[in-house]
């Protein structure tokens, strides 16, 4: 079907749109090739910006790593003095305050029973309820190491943030230790330089507390993902995804953790930031520039075979057109500035044509010579036959027996029809055709005037259509013709209705391949009986069947007529423009003919 759909496009069949094919052929390789390395380039750029953005990430954390993992392994040292002073909770307050006093980096530091009491901690007093805290609640649901916030040892109305290490004393657990410290100061251990507008790092527990990050809990969303909780994040881990953010910015994000199982951190990045932008645009690069490399590839093959091949091509299809259609002034020029193979063609057809007008003219001058000894011959033949009709007609004075008269007669309209169409043929401009109605005209008008009286009443009808023939048919058509108007003049009688006598004769065409002659003459009330020798019946049949038709003659009441459909061959030129007029009679007469 494609195939069909090409064929019906014509430019698809020329040089420069099969030449466009091709070269994109070769140059498909190229460009998949150019795609796939540029697209593994954009991979590996990506696989290095994701592992950038987690460095960054993790670079941006680093410091609250250290103040976390600090405060787990303090809480853990606090443990055995906790133990040891778990019956004097005034010693073990004295213990809390004066670790305080000396870790600048903590705000808080006790330990809380498990029915939520405190009775050992850096806070004034040595009774404190924290059952109602939400760091209090989250270990007892779940007792074990937390980093969560609290509002102990906070003072500004933002929580602190505090870890949390269960106590033992053997497989007894006794409750926790917390430590706690500002979330300011986990927030200012963020490398300097790395948060900005477009660059976002936050901390987070495995509950999805935040821990550290842009003030103000509204803004800290507007730069997570839309429709996500940080719990949900936990999954992609050390890893790095595009999403869009609650304001609908198209953000990169990465996530590592801090302190594994406890603690992590988010990175938001914008875009350009991230070099997301740049992975894009080499994508794009990917695919529009092997594109490009093929437009121009094509652009610059298509103008370098216009100029060396389809100008030149085009050129010499214009001579040959011209030449083609009889421009014969001059034989085309050689193309220059051709490659050589289109110039080796042109000169070729350069010699060709001159040859062909050097033999064309000796041809025209031969067939004109030609030409002119024919006509002269056809010239000579009708003198010829008019000086034996002539000799016949001064025959035909010198004898007075009417039925010799009659005879003489009947062979001077015969030699006088053939002269005419010699006449007609050495007139004629074409020696290869000769028009049919113009020789019929004639022969009729000659017959007329030589037998028929004037005064008699005879009346002559002709309806003839044009019709060209070639000689071989003209020579028996006529000589038909002259046989069957002879026998229409020599029995015409008076019509039914009285008038005068007529004859009518005429020649149509019948279909693309045929034609009918057909002469007809009043009769009068009475059949004609047939009289004479029956040559006239002779000839006539011997020209039918020489023109490949038959005669038919019908008498019907008051008119006799004769038909004859014949095939009309198409008009060929001869060799040397002659053409053959022959006339062969072989046709027996009928019994009962007329003339």
């Amino acid at each position: 079907m494609l195939r069909r759909l090409l064929e019906g496009l014509e430019f698809t069949k020329g040089l420069g749109f099969r030449l466009g094919g091709l070269l994109s052929l070769a140059i498909l390789p190229i460009g998949l090739i150019s795609v796939i390395q540029t697209l593994h380039l954009s991979h590996e750029y990506e696989r290095s910006s994701d592992i950038g953005l987690l460095g960054r990430t993790a670079t941006a954390a680093a410091g609250e790593r250290a103040l976390l993992q600090g405060a787990i392994g303090t809480a853990d040292a606090l443990g055995p003095a906790v133990l040891e002073t778990m019956g004097n909770p005034r010693a073990c307050s004295d213990i809390m305050r004066t670790f305080l006093q000396r870790a600048v980096n903590f705000s808080y530091a006790g330990f809380t029973r498990l029915d939520g009491i405190t009775e050992c901690s850096s806070l004034p007093g040595t009774h404190h309820d924290m059952s109602s805290d939400p760091a209090y609640l989250q270990f007892r649901d779940a007792p074990g190491t937390l980093v969560t916030t609290s509002r102990v040892g906070a003072s500004t109305e933002t929580p602190s943030v505090i870890v949390i290490q269960p106590l033992y004393r053997g497989q007894e657990l006794l409750g926790h230790i917390g430590v706690a410290m500002s979330q300011d100061l986990l927030r200012s251990t963020h490398v300097a330089g790395l948060e900005s507008d477009n660059v976002r790092v936050i901390t987070f527990n495995a509950l999805g507390q935040v821990l550290s990050g842009a003030p103000g809990s509204g803004s800290i969303e507007e730069l997570l993902p839309r429709g996500k909780s940080l719990p949900s994040l936990l999954s992609r881990s050390e890893t790095t995804f595009s999403d869009y953010s609650a304001q609908g910015e198209r953000r990169v994000f990465s996530v590592v953790p801090v302190v594994p199982s406890l603690v992590y951190a988010i990175g938001s990045w914008n875009r350009s930031e991230s070099g997301a932008a740049g992975i894009d645009q080499t994508r794009r690069t990917a695919l529009v520039l092997p594109l490009i490399l093929w437009g121009a590839s094509l652009a610059v093959a298509y103008f370098a075979v216009y100029r060396l091949v389809l100008r030149h091509i085009r050129e010499l299809r214009g001579q040959m057109r011209r030449f083609a259609i009889g421009d014969r002034s001059a034989p085309p020029p050689v193309l220059q500035d051709a490659p050589t193979e289109i110039g080796d063609m042109s000169a070729t057809f350069h010699n060709m044509a001159r040859i062909l007008i050097r033999d064309e003219d000796a041809m025209e001058a031969a067939v004109k010579e030609k030409t002119v000894l024919l006509k002269e011959v056809h010239h000579r033949v009708k003198n010829n036959l008019q000086l034996i009709a002539s000799i016949i007609n001064m025959q035909i004075r010198m004898i007075d027996h009417a039925d010799a008269r009659r005879v003489l007669r009947s062979v001077q309209d015969r030699v006088a029809s053939l002269a005419t169409i010699y006449r007609n043929l050495y007139q004629a401009e074409h020696l290869d055709s000769v028009e049919a109605e113009r020789l019929i005209e004639d022969i009729i008008n000659q017959m007329a005037t030589a037998s028929v009286e004037p005064g008699i009443g005879l009346r002559i009808e002709t309806d003839l259509s044009p019709l060209v023939l070639m000689p071989d048919q003209a020579v028996p058509l006529s000589l038909l013709t002259t046989e069957a108007f002879t026998n229409a003049l020599k029995y015409s009688g008076t019509g039914l209705d009285g008038s005068g006598a007529w004859v009518k004769v005429s020649l149509r065409p019948d279909g693309p391949s045929h034609a009918i002659l057909e002469v007809q003459n009043s009769t009068g009330h009475a059949a004609r009986v047939s009289e004479g020798t029956g040559l006239g019946s002779q000839l006539i049949e011997a020209f039918a069947s020489q023109l490949e038709g038959k005669a038919e003659m019908e008498q019907h009441p008051g008119y006799f007529s004769l038909r004859l459909r014949f095939r009309v061959d198409s008009v060929q030129k001869r060799p040397g423009g002659m053409a053959g007029t022959d006339v062969v009679l072989t046709s027996a007469a009928r019994p009962g003919s007329r003339h």
